[in-house]
């Protein structure tokens, strides 16, 4: 048995290591990128154009930014600003991305995709239509008619009208072969529809000898033959390729794989697009903004890291180490898959590390119960009597989480779904900080001789001031749980009626608004800019430079004399100013991504739901689902009686507080069980009562040390990202509140057995 446990703390020992030095590489080699908000970027804009079938208004231009959407997610995980501005143009803003120009060719094809049956070969091309550049992408060819096309090899072929387009197109994937010898290809998988057509277009092609040119089928994209490969020799005519299932072979690289795949899947413009501009652009936050919230978070982890150190001594100082590696960890896993780290997320990366606290302090309370519960104990085996009954609580609070953080990822799209990238690798993280880097410090820091000396010194021989003063006054909180349940409701309606009576007020990220962009005889600092119009009446106003006399300010719809005031307080500051663009913009969380997040939040609280009911039954499963309801409607109505915006900051916020509140569900509903199994005898209310108290002391511990992160930052950071840390206060408040007070009573109310 001991060999068997220096083999484990061995292996242990290696993996945290290996994880860390990896970690520490990746670090020093592959910086992350930042966001427009932090370092600026490239904005392109593009004009929609009308054709002879589709005319280029707001509708269609809204279609296109959705589908550019889906085309800038495939390129990387980034944190794109997509508005349309006026009727015809699309603002596209691009942070930390290392080619611009790439980037504008892939949004700028209109990426039309066809399959067309060869009919043999031609002398001469197929006209242009009138008034259309036969090398312009953005004039393709009408698919109803004929053509003639040369491919790759420079012959040209007759084709007849497309068989397939891209709305036959379930999806393409950029896959490299080595066996084959074709390296890389792109892999194109049709619809329903589509491969029945696939099958009549081989199958009437089969019935040709090989070698003559109608035994091939063209595939073409925007107007150019990209593959026109011969059916195979054993396919029988009138037989067809059955699958639905086709490759795009060529000499291409990985790079060109990927982006033919990515503009296949992203399907075709509505309508063709042109490159009007292209120029970098200034932080949308200043330099004082961003200052003011690297001291915030400096401040509110050091006092963190000294509560923590303060209340477990010996195994709060390692935990402190571990939690430092745990931002590394999570640093170095953002930088190797290309997120981009914008301010909201470096508040919630900051907010993480307060957060990633949880798992430790689990461990460390359960090894105090531990120490205490047995005779003569010795701090090592407490702690990893410990280890072992933190364990079902660690797995089930952080596996719900991944699982929204997954769908969020694979479903949502622009910040949400970067939010899902962020929140999935901070769980990760803190869990290899917790279960490997924690117990490998704490394991070998108690086999030295001197914490044996001085155990009193470890942080595990003493229960700790809450849990004595709860153990003195043993209070039975769950004695009339229906009156938990009705403040909840009076909580709950007094949110409501803010809600209803104040409404809410939508941010420019859900409204849009209105672009202004000066050229200014003298150039403007952007954070006086901000002041200004803020002492002004606009204070959630986005401005940033783009030249050296040139800048451009978003706010909200504007009447004209508050455009006149915009107007006269940036002239104040750059002397003579003329207005350069003044138009309308829409929101950047557009209506298809708000109803994507939604779809996405709605199935990541539905496969929550289920695993939750797995692990625990059905009434402890919809009690989870029942608070964090309560813990939304009540920050939303909040925030509504301040008269607060409810914008992207607020939309990271609530997913944020979301997954705390079920998190924090999750950990008292693990004691239940844990409590039930032992002792089926003593009233549910009672039991219920005695997970309440043991837990209570990690609620403390674990709230307290994210409160003081998020209090720093809501005193000392700057404008908005003091709204973003006033609502996770308010949402961390809430969750705690009803895990304990509504989570608790919900399950004592619902009529089930007596088994979680």
């Amino acid at each position: 048995m001991l060999k068997r446990r220096k083999n484990s703390s061995r292996t242990r020992a290696l993996l945290a290591l290996a994880v860390i030095v990896g970690s520490l590489a990746i670090a020093l080699t592959m910086p992350v990128r930042l966001g427009l908000d932090l370092r600026g970027g490239t904005q392109i804009l593009l004009e929609t154009r009308s054709t002879d079938t589709a005319d280029a208004g707001p509708d269609a231009t809204d279609r296109t930014v959705e589908v550019l959407r889906g085309r800038i997610d495939a390129l990387g995980v980034t944190e794109p600003t997509l508005v349309r501005s006026g009727d015809h143009r699309i603002l596209v803003e691009l942070p930390g991305l290392q080619d611009p120009e790439k980037a504008a060719a892939v949004l700028g094809r209109t990426a039309q995709l066809t399959v067309h049956t060869v009919l043999g070969t031609a002398d001469i091309p197929t006209p242009p239509a009138d008034d259309a550049d036969p090398a312009d992408p953005a004039d393709p060819a009408d698919p109803a008619e004929e053509r003639v096309l040369p491919d790759g090899a420079g012959q040209l072929l007759r084709l007849e009208a497309a068989a397939l387009t891209g709305r036959h197109v379930e999806g393409a994937d950029a896959r490299f072969d080595q066996q084959s010898g074709t390296g890389w290809h792109v892999t194109v998988d049709f619809t329903d529809t589509g491969r029945t057509r696939w099958t009549q277009v081989t199958a009437e092609a089969a019935c040709h000898p090989p070698g003559d040119p109608q035994r091939r089928v063209a595939i073409v994209l925007d107007d150019k033959i990209v593959s026109s490969p011969q059916v195979d020799p054993s396919v029988a005519c009138g037989g067809g390729i059955p699958g639905g299932t086709t490759q795009i072979t060529g000499s291409f690289d990985d790079a060109g794989a990927r982006e033919l795949a990515l503009l296949i899947s992203g399907g075709a413009l509505p309508v063709p697009v042109e490159t009007v501009e292209q120029r970098t652009v200034g932080a949308t936050l200043g330099d004082a903004a961003i200052a003011a919230a690297a001291r915030a978070a400096m401040a509110g982890t050091v006092l963190t890291a000294l509560f923590i150190i303060a209340v477990y001594r010996l195994m709060g100082l390692l935990a402190t180490v571990a939690l430092a590696c745990y931002g590394l960890i999570s640093y170095a896993a953002l930088a190797a898959v290309g997120a981009t780290l914008t301010l909201p997320g470096l508040a919630g990366f900051v907010l993480a590390i307060g957060m990633a606290v949880d798992a430790n302090v689990l461990v460390f309370e359960r090894a105090r119960e531990e120490h205490a519960a047995r005779t003569r104990p010795s701090p090592r085996s407490a702690l990893t009597a410990g280890f072992r009954g933190a364990l079902g609580a660690i797995a089930d609070s952080n596996i719900t989480t991944l699982i929204a953080a997954g769908l969020l990822f694979v479903l949502a799209s622009g910040p949400v779904r970067g939010f899902g990238i962020t929140l999935g690798i901070g769980v990760l993280a803190s869990m290899i900080s917790a279960l490997v880097v924690t117990r490998v410090l704490a394991e070998y820091a108690l086999d030295r001789p001197a914490a044996l000396r001085r155990p009193h010194l470890t942080g595990i021989t003493d229960t700790g001031r809450v849990r004595d003063g709860l153990l003195r006054r043993d209070p039975f909180l769950m004695r009339r749980p229906r009156r938990w349940l009705v403040a909840s409701a009076v909580l709950l309606a007094l949110a409501a009626s803010g809600i209803l009576a104040r409404g809410l007020d939508f941010g420019i990220d859900f409204t849009g608004g209105r672009l202004i962009e000066y050229s200014t005889t003298a150039p403007v600092d952007p954070d006086r800019a901000r002041e200004a119009l803020g002492r002004a009446g606009f204070p959630h106003a986005i401005v940033q430079s783009s030249g050296d006399n040139s800048l451009t300010v978003r706010a909200e719809e504007l009447t004209d004399a508050q455009e006149a005031t915009v107007t006269g307080t940036v002239s104040g500051l750059g002397g003579g100013t003329e207005k350069v663009r003044d138009e309308l913009i829409g929101p950047s969380l557009g209506e298809e991504l708000r109803r994507n997040a939604l779809v996405a939040l709605g199935l990541a609280l539905g496969a929550q739901l289920l695993y939750l009911a797995v692990r625990f039954r059905w009434r402890f499963a919809t009690a989870a689902v029942g608070a964090l309801v309560h813990d939304v409607v009540i920050l939303v109505g909040v925030f509504a009686w301040l008269g607060k915006p409810i914008d992207g900051l607020f939309l990271a916020a609530l997913l944020t507080v979301i997954g705390y509140s079920v998190n924090d569900s999750v950990v008292l509903f693990d004691r239940i069980r844990e409590l039930l199994a032992r002792d089926r005898t003593v009233p549910l209310p009672r039991l219920t009562n005695q997970a309440i108290l043991q837990t209570l002391p990690r609620t403390v511990s674990t709230g307290t040390g994210a409160a003081l992160i998020l209090t720093a930052l809501a005193v000392l950071a700057d404008g908005t990202l003091t709204d973003f840390a006033l609502a996770l206060l308010i949402g961390l408040a809430v969750g705690t509140y009803s895990s304990v007070f509504t989570a608790a009573p919900l399950t004592l109310g619902c009529p089930a057995k007596r088994t979680p």
